[in-house]
């Protein structure tokens, strides 16, 4: 009894960040897209090439202006959540068109990026920094 959506969904994840994209089919504002309730630009102001990152997704594999895209996304800083907005929507349109994989991995969009930061081990000051040793 599973009832057709009108969209497609992935997920996408960078450090500590996980993206949840929606590419909307159908509908009205299309090539509009949504961070978190407030347009891409605007959710991303502190980063000079946030948008042209995601639009860059969307242009080589021409589908620039074919959807509307919704993206929920928690966690980390803007960086991460970039990373993981970008993987999302990568993750997304293979999912629509299986042919554009091999695009959008020519290009570095659907690696995941694996680093995370090392957690603080009890009696270090950090990760890894410990407290000089006395001479001899």
């Amino acid at each position: 009894m599973s009832e057709k959506k009108d969209y497609i969904s992935a997920v996408g994840r960078r450090k500590r960040a996980i993206a949840r994209v929606r590419l909307y089919t159908v509908g009205e504002n299309k090539g509009s897209i949504t961070v978190n309730g407030k347009p891409a630009e605007e959710y991303f102001k502190s980063l000079v090439n946030a948008k042209a990152l995601i639009a860059e997704v969307f242009h080589c594999t021409n589908t620039a202006n074919k959807f509307t895209t919704t993206i929920l996304v928690e966690g980390s800083g803007t960086n991460g959540q970039l990373g993981a907005v970008t993987l999302g929507i990568a993750r997304a349109l293979v999912k629509f068109d299986p042919k554009l994989k091999a695009i959008l991995r020519k290009k570095g969009f659907m690696t995941r990026d694996p680093r995370e930061v090392e957690r603080k081990k009890p009696g270090l000051p950090k990760a890894r920094k410990q407290k000089s040793s006395p001479k001899r």
